[in-house]
């Protein structure tokens, strides 16, 4: 919001005492509306209106007000329909390419790095080169060897919670990977697509007879 006024003085406005700029004869006066003034007292982080301020809060609080009414989930932000696609299996989004489809837009413009061999996340330690953030920070932890994902039964620690994930298999006997040719099942996928090469006769690793 603007205060346009005939003379270049100071005015007091909402109590706040402000110096008008004059330009071509007409003065400008910059009010409270013309200025970011909610500050997180967390992260320093600046907002022209509370409301917003009051939503990012809650990444730094973790409240989570809104609930999905199908499998009760919680997330802090009122919109949900991202979510509601897990459930009714809806991809509007689709690449132009090769015609892949996303729930998300977001899911999307990652994927066509795929495409674009786009990385634009790098290492600042050795440079290599990642199209995703959370893959860079994975690949962090290959420097500072940190394992932040630890098995409750037998205390085991891991980099990936997927292989957390995996290895909690090895105490539960859950085989949830299953041959579609002879029925065999398998704890993980890896071990699926090596047995598949039983069936195909594939021998990625056969002798080089010629040496």
């Amino acid at each position: 919001m603007e205060v346009l006024i005939d003379m270049n003085e100071t005015y007091l406005v909402s109590n706040l005492c402000v110096k008008a700029s004059c330009s071509n004869g007409i003065a400008k006066i910059p009010t409270a509306a013309d200025e970011k003034r909610f500050i997180c007292d967390i992260c320093e982080v600046e907002f022209s209106e509370k409301s917003h301020l009051t939503k990012h809060l809650r990444c730094h609080t973790k409240e989570k007000l809104h609930s999905c009414n199908i499998s009760s989930k919680e997330f802090s932000q009122k919109n949900m329909v991202p979510h509601f696609r897990t459930h009714t299996k809806e991809k509007p989004y689709s690449c132009d390419v090769c015609h892949k489809e996303f729930s998300q837009k977001g899911s999307l413009n990652i994927h066509y790095r795929a495409h674009t061999n786009e990385n634009p996340y790098s290492c600042d330690v050795c440079h290599k080169e990642f199209s995703q953030k959370g893959n860079l920070n994975i690949h962090y932890q290959t420097h500072t060897n940190e394992k932040p994902c630890s098995c409750d039964v037998c205390h085991k620690e891991f980099s990936r919670k997927s292989h957390l994930n995996e290895h909690y298999r090895t105490h539960t006997n859950e085989k949830p990977y299953s041959c579609d040719v002879c029925s065999k099942v398998f704890s993980h996928r890896g071990s699926l697509n090596q047995h598949y090469r039983i069936h195909t006769k594939e021998r990625p690793y056969s002798p080089d007879l010629g040496s």
